[in-house]
């Protein structure tokens, strides 16, 4: 009796397989080459690579610094360069000083103000007066453009309603509304902060306005989705971006409130720069008006630095400037 072999065959394939493989083709396999793990780091590299870039972070330091020493010297260069051609103007006789004034009479008088004062008081006493009478018309006529500006901003049909009277009011100008509230409210600090109001607030209302009409139709759609009500929406969506339009209306609005002041004591006031400024022009002293328009300027750079200041707290996320550019 015979035994018949069972093992099957290499070379036959199994059922609708292939055939196994050989143990040479398992050798073969073994010996194919493969993707290579990526080398361990040399020592040092890491150091290396820190160095480089905290030399390029330095080198990018001097450059920034340079940059800002050349813009800063450049200005002073300009300041220089118009006060100098005014100055020897005058001295050589080819405009006349008592219309234009001289800058070294504008810091003579200056000085006998800041020294002696004026002849409404003390030169501090004339700056505060004006800078409360600015920052009242500030505070009140911004937060009144922003609240209108993000309802009307929000509520379409309020917008459309109120529409024309806005533009009617916003068209009036400003000279006319200062006699106006010199009548209604006399000499009293609202005669003259109420012209401020008026100039701030159309400036700050349009910005707020825009800025929500300018938000991100699709991060508003997926906050609703998300399930925010109006008050969320509008309190963690909308106001925060529209904030880069309502601070850089203030950056305006500051200036014109002090305009507002100033043309507000033009009409009526016991006190302040506007009311020595006009004092000064009466008498047909020029240099006077230029001091008094240099402390109001040096007033308004102040404030411009407290606002840049604010802005730069309020908006983090904002990138930061490049190239050591340096602000307007």
């Amino acid at each position: 009796m015979s035994v018949r072999n069972t093992r099957r065959p290499s070379n036959v394939s199994t059922e609708g397989g292939a055939p196994p493989f050989s143990s040479a083709d398992v050798r073969r396999q073994d010996a194919a080459p493969g993707p290579l793990p990526n080398p361990p780091p040399q020592a040092g590299e890491g150091y290396v690579a820190g160095s480089i870039d905290a030399d390029l972070i330095a080198r990018r330091s001097r450059t920034v610094r340079r940059r800002r020493l050349v813009i800063y010297a450049l200005r002073v260069l300009f300041a220089v360069f118009w006060l100098g051609s005014w100055e020897l103007s005058t001295r050589l006789n080819w405009v006349d000083p008592f219309f234009v004034g001289q800058p070294s009479g504008v810091i003579t008088r200056l000085w006998t103000w800041i020294t002696e004062g004026t002849a409404l008081g003390p030169l501090w006493f004339q700056a505060a007066v004006t800078m409360e009478e600015a920052v009242l018309g500030f505070l009140v006529g911004s937060g009144l453009g922003i609240v209108f500006g993000i309802l009307l901003g929000r509520i379409e049909l309020l917008a459309e309603v109120l529409s024309p009277f806005i533009k009617a009011a916003n068209a009036i100008p400003r000279v006319v509304l200062g006699s106006l509230f010199a009548i209604m409210f006399g000499l009293s600090v609202w005669g003259k902060a109420s012209t401020a109001v008026v100039l701030v607030f159309f400036v700050v209302f349009f910005n707020a306005f825009q800025g929500v009409r300018e938000v991100d139709r699709n991060l508003v759609a997926n906050a609703r989705i998300l399930g925010a009500d109006n008050r969320r929406l509008t309190t963690e969506i909308i106001i925060p971006s529209a904030m880069s339009w309502i601070l850089a209306s203030l950056h305006i609005s500051f200036g014109l409130a002090i305009v507002g002041a100033v043309v507000g004591e033009l009409f009526g006031a016991t006190a302040g720069l506007g009311q020595l400024i006009y004092n000064a022009g009466h008498t047909f002293d020029v240099n006077g008006v230029f001091a008094g328009m240099f402390v109001l300027a040096v007033l308004a750079l102040i404030a411009e630095g407290l606002i840049s200041a604010l802005e730069n707290r309020l908006i983090k996320w904002r990138p930061s400037r490049v190239s050591g550019e340096v602000p307007i």
